[in-house]
């Protein structure tokens, strides 16, 4: 519906949807700007949605990144080589400079295609509200969080947060991570190579030091989510206990993120014998081991991207600011135990929230528009059996759900190359 408003998104459109929203450190995106949202409390399930405003997969189409005014791992991106049509239908979502020689150049502006990208959706969203259909899900929240626009979904009887994120999409590699692909991985062997470099991302953050209008920031979440195929599960386990922990504990001031904990399990990948890494029973080990590479990163200011590896993500941060998370992350060290018991508690406390608030919705609401009166769960657990049933059916097979914009009511799944 947004792309009907004025054509700007692409019509044929490859979104990603990442579980997790953008605050579990899903993409490598700044959180000060995002209000404080609660599992339980605000949303029962979170995802993140990376939707391209610009969808360069075309290889004869030339495209001018522009890294000489940024940090490592950021860019402007020139719309200068584009055909007049794709530069003036995104005119006003460009911050234009005008050369001595005469010649204008337009550089597309993350905080323009994020104001632009709000307000359309503020419009679609007013109309759906305006004439609701049966099984459209009610709209609860919308709020713009810096460059995210942050959407709560009534689904049946579940809350659905959505970080969507407006994005620059391009297929291949870029130049400045060439190197990467050079050295040795733990993903060598077990997937192929045209899987981890199919594609990046520019999304819309920008360096401590940059200019917010028209930097971007470079994103490997497709290549991302093909490694996380190759991590052991017990890994898993133990960086997700982890990020429990110090997502609250480490949140103020703001220096460590969840993506930054990203980051270092896969540096530990590629530093630590497989057949280690592959010990069903060493979850507790690997928790360890990653707040022990937490804390050497923090003392040390250094936390080179996993892609990037010249890009120390943490070289902005002050000493005081430093040595404060340092002190934080040495009390979790000497009890992690205890942590862990308090950040389970505060899972089960939300999901105990949810229970309650679900049940209290279940035995006062009354039909609407968007209910025909019979079990709300009923379309949403068929959906999800269907779901599980591809997903079991078709292990290590790319799954994407394409959605007719005139009929929302039918997904249409493809698997691999063929359509459902």
């Amino acid at each position: 519906m947004v792309q009907k408003l004025d054509q700007k998104l692409p019509v044929a459109n490859e979104y990603l949807l990442l579980s997790g929203g953008v605050r579990e450190g899903v993409v490598d995106l700044d959180l000060d700007e995002l209000n404080i949202y609660a599992r339980g409390t605000d949303y029962d399930m979170d995802f993140t949605l990376l939707v391209p405003a610009l969808k360069l997969h075309d290889r004869n189409q030339p495209v001018t990144l522009d890294m000489r005014h940024s940090a490592l791992c950021h860019s402007w991106l020139s719309l200068r080589l584009f055909d007049e049509g794709t530069i003036s239908k995104w005119k006003d979502c460009c911050t234009i400079v005008d050369h001595i020689n005469g010649a204008t150049n337009y550089f597309f502006s993350p905080t323009k295609v994020a104001d632009w990208f709000y307000d359309s959706i503020s419009i679609v969203l007013s109309e759906i509200q305006k004439k609701p259909q049966r099984g459209m899900p009610k709209v609860e929240k919308v709020e713009k969080n810096g460059t995210i626009i942050s959407i709560i979904l009534g689904v049946g009887s579940s809350r659905m947060l959505y970080d969507i994120v407006p994005v620059v999409s391009f297929k291949g590699w870029p130049a400045v991570a060439q190197s990467w692909l050079m050295e040795n991985h733990f993903w060598d062997g077990k997937i192929t190579e045209e899987e981890v470099i199919s594609g990046f991302y520019l999304v819309p953050a920008c360096s401590y030091k940059g200019k917010k209008d028209n930097e971007w920031r470079l994103s490997f979440a497709r290549s991302e989510v093909q490694l996380k195929k190759c991590i052991s599960s017990s890994l898993m386990q133990a960086y997700q206990a982890c990020k429990a922990i110090i997502i609250k504990l480490l949140s103020r001031p703001k220096a460590i993120s969840p993506y930054h904990l990203r980051s270092m399990m896969l540096w530990a990948c590629d530093r630590l014998p497989a057949n280690y890494l592959a010990q069903e029973d060493y979850a507790a080990h690997f928790l360890l081991g990653l707040i022990d590479d937490l804390q050497h990163c923090l003392v040390n200011k250094m936390c080179p991207n996993y892609f990037i590896p010249q890009c120390n993500m943490l070289e902005h941060l002050s000493e005081e600011t430093v040595m404060l998370q340092a002190r934080k992350l040495s009390s979790v060290r000497s009890d992690p135990a205890e942590h862990l018991r308090t950040a389970i508690e505060h899972v089960k406390a939300a999901n105990r929230l949810t229970l309650e608030l679900q049940r209290r919705g279940s035995t006062t609401s009354i039909p609407s528009p968007q209910s025909d009166g019979g079990d709300p769960n009923q379309p949403d657990d068929r959906l999800a059996k269907k779901l599980q049933q591809l997903v079991t059916e078709n292990p290590g097979k790319s799954i994407s759900v394409f959605i007719n914009p005139d009929d929302v009511t039918r997904p249409h799944f493809r698997i691999d190359d063929k359509f459902f």
